[in-house]
């Protein structure tokens, strides 16, 4: 018999699917006609998918191209690749390649990537497990690196002024892998992943100390000079990361975890030798101090232009200043080609061979800032001739000049120069702790032991450690779920007069927001210590009955040594010039600086220097270092300013809102402000100022209440600020309570719309202890607003209101 004929086979699964993708398409097109809405909604979903199909297209050419570069580079280079993705030694002759170590790292790459598959099994995924319960059943599903290997673009060697008894080489070393890191949370059915990264960057890495005996070299150092280039492609939830305007927030972030353990002063050190004195390594000490004095430009080339660049007109400057990972940016002075900053900057020099001071002026626009010139001085030159005050020529500009005086400070481990240090930035006279630095504080905190529990007994806590000098502080990495924690990290402070400040040092639970424990050390017992320099357990108070602290502290004052030159001596820094075009320069350095404190704010981020000042403060208390600007008076020379330590990250794209680098030489730009400054200090010289306050005033009641445990601050009323504009000023008032600078901590009034006598009458409350609070400042700041979009936004007065007042439970209110 026949076999009976086959029946109809329906690929259900297909057909559910093919009716599925059109149903996701059809259904908002009928949702955006039930509703009556716009057929425009679906143009723009339309362009917005297209936009970001786009952007991931360019992303993944961007990686091929890599990939053909790092496999066949001679055939890169005879196609024309642009100049900057060339081997580094294309560029520089010092920079030699490097195959044989390429051959190598090929070679051992399996290993490698066993290696970090173990790290991140064995050590990420546990730490992050712990991190949270919500995350407990985090894990790594696939870890698989790529068989592209890391490879070494070039290496330099430095042979001059280095030590002896180290090496230094640079790596000019690139990753571009195709690699997969897939993860999931079970409880929540969550997947994500890493499908691509690349990542660009020049890495140091030190020998030393070198030893008579094998292996030869005592321990290994590795870090970044500065913040590598990295782009990644994501996968799974993760994907909507590469949406753009979150994938620049994304690589962002991620650079800045990078950053607390590979950039400079961050470093991961790798003894070989077992007798080497890792600590000593660990903590390393600032070969000096760079003070850079922004003076001034002249002939700067006007970029603002009207009637659609028929009149041409004048330029906004301001400045960006950059020595290694640290980052400072000047004020904006309007509608001037030879603009004034008098503005000064400290940063701290780590690895002065391979490090420069750059500096890019730009004329801020409402959209995209135009170029007015750079320059990049060897630091080396500066160390020999210890003080330059010269003008330099700005280089990819066809004019402008820049004035700029540069001192390099020595580290020097006694007391023997400080009161003359002291006197030169006339610290010795007043009570402040800010101004211009005398010395630098330099602390590694090792661990901590016999810590309390927390809120609950019994149980762990999440500690890490506040450090404050002053009204400056600076915060230690989290550790999870331990009473006996170990952060090997280094901090460092500038102080401005060692004699009358304190270091205090406080232990926090993170995860109950309590204290574990404090201690505070006066800076001058650090003076009578040998070499100025304490290490040691430190007992905690208000803590357990055995719970130390670990930590080195070491105190080196900053010096001048003025090398002493012939009558006839003439020396121009040596200018080094850029070997990148001006659009890959600007790409690759231009920096965003976040926006940062206020005027005389203290808040810091770990350790790099920054300096802070504005000529609108209380000159009557005549509490700081004098102002180098020629137009003022002497005796009227003082501005109310703090010198602080940040480190100020930065990401190549560009926002639209900057806020400068605070200074210590700040004068205001505008000039109605600069006008009726002038005259209420001028009438504040004579006399005739009412109440010795020439910013004006603001009225207060400071309270703590015990049974709500809170400290209670009424804002009243201020009155005679200043004039910000013609129209007066719109103003409101921000407070924090020293030295907890987070957005949660910050308190603002109202604004009040052009009025120099505003009423407030607003209540704020602060959660904090009676014997806490007695351990902070509140920080008062009056500010003009300028609403959306205006660029008349400043301080126009500040104070720092000690509460370390026996009286404070009973309060008080006072102008």
């Amino acid at each position: 018999p026949e076999p009976p004929p086959p029946l109809l086979s329906v690929d259900v699964t297909g057909l559910v699917s093919q009716f599925a993708r059109s149903f996701v398409l059809i259904f908002p097109v009928y949702v955006l006609g039930y509703l009556g809405l716009s057929f425009s909604w679906v143009l723009i979903a339309l362009c917005g998918l297209f936009w970001i199909r786009r952007h991931r297209g360019g992303k993944t050419s961007r990686l091929g191209r890599a990939l053909a570069f790092l496999e066949d580079e001679e055939e890169a280079v005879r196609l024309s690749v642009s100049s900057a993705d060339l081997p580094a030694w294309v560029h520089f002759p010092d920079t030699e390649r490097a195959e044989w170590l390429n051959k190598t790292v090929k070679q051992m790459w399996p290993f490698i990537c066993q290696f970090i598959e173990k790290l991140f099994r064995e050590t990420i995924e546990p730490a992050v497990r712990g991190a949270n319960n919500h995350l407990s059943t985090f894990s790594f599903t696939k870890i698989d690196i790529g068989h592209q290997p890391l490879r070494i673009n070039g290496v330099k060697v430095y042979t001059e002024n280095v030590d002896k008894r180290q090496i230094i080489l640079d790596l000019q070393i690139s990753f571009v892998g195709n690699c997969e890191i897939d993860l999931e949370i079970k409880r929540y059915f969550c997947r994500a992943g890493v499908k691509s990264i690349q990542i660009h960057g020049t890495m140091r890495v030190i020998l030393e100390p070198l030893i008579g005996d094998m292996p030869l070299i005592g321990a290994l150092s590795l870090f970044f000079l500065r913040k590598p280039l990295l782009e990644i492609n994501w996968t799974g939830l993760t994907n909507l990361l590469d949406v753009p305007g979150l994938n620049g927030l994304s690589d962002t972030i991620i650079l800045d975890i990078i950053s607390n353990y590979l950039v400079l002063p961050n470093r991961i050190t790798v003894p070989l030798v077992s007798e080497v004195q890792i600590a000593q390594l660990r903590f390393p000490i600032p070969k000096g101090v760079l003070r850079i004095h922004f003076i001034e430009a002249q002939d700067l080339e006007g970029k603002d232009t009207y009637l659609k660049g028929i009149v041409k007109g004048k330029s906004d400057p301001y400045g960006i200043i950059r020595v290694g990972n640290q980052i400072f940016q000047s004020k904006v002075i309007k509608e001037n080609l030879n603009p004034k900053w008098n503005e000064v900057y400290e940063a701290l020099v780590y690895e002065h061979p391979g490090q420069e001071l750059e500096i890019e002026l730009f004329d801020e626009d409402p959209d995209k800032d135009d170029f007015l010139g750079s320059l990049m001085i060897d630091l080396i030159e500066v160390e020999k001739e210890r003080l330059l005050d010269e003008w330099f020529t700005l280089d990819e500009v066809s004019k402008g000049k820049l004035h700029l005086k540069l001192e390099w400070l020595t580290l020097m481990p006694t007391a023997e120069n400080l009161d003359k240090v002291l006197t030169s930035i006339r610290a010795d006279k007043d009570q402040a702790n800010d101004g211009l630095s005398s010395a630098l504080l330099i602390l590694y905190l090792d661990s901590a032991r016999n810590l309390p529990s927390g809120k609950k007994i019994n149980s762990n806590p999440n500690p890490l450690v506040l450090l404050s000098v002053g009204h400056k502080a600076q915060e230690s990495k989290i550790r999870y779920k331990t009473n006996e924690p170990v952060w090997e990290e280094n901090f460092t402070f500038f102080v401005h007069n060692p004699k009358r400040q304190d270091l205090e040092v406080e232990v926090r639970d993170e995860q109950h927001q309590c204290s574990l424990g404090n201690f505070k050390l006066p800076l001058s017992q650090l003076l009578e210590s040998e070499d100025l320099t304490l290490h040691q357990r430190f007992h905690l108070s208000n803590s357990g009955p055995n719970s130390t602290i670990n930590m080195k502290i070491a105190l080196r004052v900053l010096s001048l040594e003025k090398q002493a030159r012939s009558p006839d001596h003439q020396h121009s820094a040596q200018v080094k010039r850029p070997t990148l075009s001006k659009d890959a320069r600007k790409s690759s350095f231009k920096p965003q600086v976040p926006v940062s404190p206020a005027p005389d704010s203290n808040k810091t981020v770990p350790a790099s220097p920054g300096t802070d000042s504005d000529k609108k403060t209380d000159t009557a208390e005549k509490s700081q270092p004098p102002n180098a600007s020629p137009q003022w008076p002497t005796d009227l020379s003082r501005s109310s300013s703090s010198l602080h330590a940040s480190n100020f990250s930065y990401s190549p794209s560009h926002l639209s809102v900057k806020e400068p680098t605070p200074s210590i030489a700040s004068d205001i730009s505008l000039p109605i402000a600069t006008q009726e400054l002038r005259q209420r200090l001028r009438q504040l010289e004579n006399g005739t100022t009412l109440g010795q306050s020439p910013l004006g005033q603001i009225q207060l009641t400071i309270r703590h209440s015990s049974q709500r445990n809170k400290l209670i601050v009424v804002v009243h009323s201020c009155r005679n600020l200043i004039a910000f504009s013609e129209e007066g000023s719109d103003p409101y008032v921000r407070m924090y309570l020293l030295p907890d600078k987070r957005r949660s901590g910050r308190r603002k009034t109202h604004v009040s719309k052009k009025t120099l006598n505003p009423v407030f009458d607003q209540i704020f409350d602060f959660s904090v202890s009676l014997p806490e609070v007695q351990r902070r400042t509140l920080d008062v700041a009056v500010k003009n607003s300028g609403g959306f979009l205006s660029k008349d936004k400043g301080l126009l007065g500040k104070v720092l209101i000690p509460l370390a007042s026996e009286e404070l439970a009973k309060g008080w209110t006072q102008w």
